[in-house]
């Protein structure tokens, strides 16, 4: 998908009336927002943007992010071109932007994009503090992904993060026996194998998907306190804990639905509309395209979220796909960029897109906290907290270039599918990925 909006052509791109109505926002808002002065950017003359995003799930995000951009140009005169690609590119296509020293101005990459490419970025500090010291602070989760590790710069400006906790057949759980899922290893697969028993399966991707395959993976290892580094940024991926998690998973896996090594961020979406499954663990977007289609509407109705059971760990592992701006240093408008940035992270443009994006989105600063879309349905409010999270990618050590590199090469994903499909042993696997791990860690210090 990929789109071009500015001051002259907003509406005929096909925003919503609705959503351009919601970029102004209510009077009554509750939001708190401390009385701080702005950065003064001076934009360049001549100043135009190109922005480079993650298609949307929720299609609200795209009408009025896409309206906001439009308002950004009406009030600055700066034309603002919005590209949208699927979440298997985004990464591919940072990496030739970085690589090539050309193309996007701005990319909103994914969690630990920014750490992966921070000789390329320019320093976005300057509007950290201002949106942070006026909407109340930045989240755990915010500050993991946003600051270099082992300083107070920052070279993200996360926007969002989305949680994926599991969401399941109410009814079809009761069917055999749950009124949830356990929170223990052995009630989890106990319960996994009677809905294996009854037709009606779990389902957990353990393909190369950006979401749902990492965050799989993540949880699996953060369950059985495993970690990819230890505090000191020590490879630590081949440990007991590990292995413990590896053999849970060759034990889990024959429950699941058959495919689940090819699955990408929208086969579980697909399975579950479909009632192929009966659990799985995804973004908002699958249950808020349910309730809003009257054919699937009762299967929303018979849906639960439930934060993904903690298992070993002290509380529930789950962290958030973050969302993270990033201004590349071969933009010939920094000023534009960041005046940009910071007019989209303001109360009149965020507090509307945060509301349309139904609970997909969950907030960076707390005071948007206080947004009228964790009031509105009780199924949404689990996911208000995501960026709360102490979890993180490249967890328990610093993000660097090399933890983003293990991540994005889909490490740890491939680790639990060779084990689940038999390719591999445990201790193989592994020992697999923490050579692989490793060998991203010596490129990183040469």
């Amino acid at each position: 998908m990929t789109n071009q909006i500015t001051r002259r052509d907003a509406l005929a791109l096909g925003v919503s009336a609705a959503a351009l109505a919601a970029t102004g926002a209510s009077a009554q808002s509750p939001i708190k927002a401390a009385d701080v002065a702005a950065p003064k950017f001076e934009i360049e003359k001549g100043a135009t943007l190109r922005l480079l995003r993650p298609v949307r799930f929720v299609q609200a995000d795209e009408d009025v992010f896409r309206a906001n951009a439009a308002k950004f140009t009406k009030d600055t005169g700066v034309e603002v071109k919005v590209d949208f690609v699927g979440w298997e590119d985004i990464n591919q296509q940072t990496a030739v932007t970085s690589n090539s020293g050309a193309g996007p101005d701005i990319i909103i990459g994914f969690s630990d994009a920014p750490h992966i490419y921070v000789d390329k970025l320019i320093e976005l500090t300057d509007v950290a503090d201002y949106i942070g010291k006026k909407y109340g602070g930045w989240l755990n989760l915010a500050k993991a992904y946003g600051m270099k590790a082992k300083s107070n710069a920052w070279i993200g400006l996360p926007f969002g993060a989305t949680a994926g906790p599991l969401i399941y057949r109410k009814s079809i759980l009761k069917s055999v026996g749950f009124d949830k899922a356990p929170e223990d290893p052995a009630g989890f697969l106990d319960l996994c194998k009677q809905l294996q028993k009854a037709g009606k399966p779990a389902g957990f991707a353990l393909g190369n998907a950006v979401g749902d395959g990492n965050g799989f993976a993540d949880w699996m290892l953060w369950s059985h306190n495993a970690s990819l580094l230890n505090e000191e940024g020590d490879v630590t991926i081949n440990s007991k804990e590990t292995i413990a998690a590896l053999n849970y998973v060759k034990e889990l896996y024959p429950t699941f639905i058959a495919g689940t090594p090819s699955w990408n961020d929208v086969s579980n979406n697909r399975a579950y509309s479909s009632q192929e499954i009966a659990l799985t663990a995804n973004g908002v977007s699958l249950y808020f395209s349910l309730k809003n289609d009257p054919a699937t509407k009762a299967i929303a109705e018979d849906s639960e979220h439930q934060l993904l059971p903690k298992f070993l760990a002290k509380s529930s592992p789950m962290s958030g796909l973050t969302l993270n701006a990033m201004v590349f240093k071969h933009s010939q408008y920094p000023n534009a960029a960041k005046a940009f940035l910071t007019y989209m992270l303001e109360k009149d443009q965020y507090e509307p897109w945060l509301n349309a994006n139904s609970g997909y989105w969950s907030q960076p600063l707390a005071a948007y906290a206080d947004a009228k879309v964790w009031t509105e349905d009780p199924k949404v409010a689990i996911f208000k907290d995501t960026m709360h999270s102490k979890y993180y990618a490249g967890y328990k050590g610093p993000i660097s270039t090399a933890t983003g590199a293990v991540r994005a090469d889909y490490v740890t994903v491939q680790m639990f599918a060779a084990v689940a499909t038999g390719a591999s042993t445990p201790e193989a696997a592994a020992a697999e990925a923490e050579q692989r791990c490793k060998r991203y860690f010596r490129r990183q210090n040469r």
